[in-house]
């Protein structure tokens, strides 16, 4: 069997040649001297030609202008179709844009901002049907049940998995040197439903997680059963009295004997 090859037609010369049309077109949007030097062409089909020139222009280096000129079947007279600047290589393009659903991070949301949530998000599933009765919907909401949706195991797993990982999991400088863990503290809350074998809520108030969701092997220096460290023993400051002194009887300087009345040879 043999291929089928797509026929690839020649360039249209009487457009190849229509150069000066197209600059005049780059010209024409363009500030006047920004199209440069004729950079080539490209055939796009039958009678179509796409001439690209160099843009001058400093804000948009790399960019290049290009002006695509055709004609009508059997017509002589070039025409131009569109006029456009195109990137080029190494041009300098704007980041791909992203849905805001996909900006959002974490602490992006302020103080009257709204974040829908679609319909199809993985981390919800769809609730239970209220009631009409006040004692089975006192009981369902001690459950949390009784919502439009509730939280879905992959939102669980999401949840739990942040929180262990995060600065207040076991994996922080300040649980590693904690005298022990979370789960040994009195103040430690723990979470109510399938959560509350790993995770809880600090509930000290001196403690850098007061109010948080800790993990259960997190901890820190607050912890209710840390041991008390003795008091410093001072040092005894040494008494010396360097400021005041004695008064010490003088002794004789010599051995002469100067009350003594025998000549020493002297005239």
């Amino acid at each position: 069997m043999s291929r089928t090859r797509a026929r690839v037609s020649a360039p249209d010369q009487a457009c190849v040649a229509a150069v000066d049309l197209a600059r005049a077109a780059a010209e024409e949007l363009a500030r006047p001297g920004e199209p440069g030097e004729h950079l080539g062409f490209e055939s796009e089909g039958d009678r179509i030609v796409t001439h690209y020139f160099a843009c001058l222009d400093k804000a948009y280096r790399g960019w290049r202008w290009a002006v695509t000129v055709t004609r009508a079947s059997r017509a002589k007279k070039v025409t131009v179709s569109e006029a456009v600047l195109l990137p080029g290589s190494g041009a300098l393009l704007a980041p791909e844009w992203l849905p805001w659903s996909e900006r959002l991070r974490p602490g992006d949301l302020g103080v009257g901002d709204l974040l829908p949530t679609p319909e199809d998000d993985d981390r919800l599933t769809p609730g239970f049907t209220d009631t009409d009765d006040d004692a089975e919907r006192q009981a369902v909401f001690e459950y949390g049940l009784g919502r439009a949706r509730v939280l879905s195991a992959i939102g669980k797993d999401r949840a739990a998995r942040r929180w262990h990982s995060g600065e207040h999991g076991p994996h922080t400088p300040i649980a590693h040197a904690a005298p022990a863990q979370c789960s040994t503290c009195g103040f430690f809350w723990l979470l109510a439903g399938g959560l509350r074998h790993m995770f809880g809520v600090c509930a000290n108030e001196y403690a850098p997680d007061d109010g948080k969701v800790v993990a259960a092997d997190h901890g820190c220096g607050a912890h209710s059963e840390a041991a008390v460290l003795p008091p410093p023993v001072e040092q005894a400051t040494p008494i010396l009295d360097d400021l005041g002194y004695d008064l010490m009887e003088e002794e004789a300087a010599g051995s002469v004997d100067e009350s003594a009345t025998e000549e020493l040879g002297h005239s």
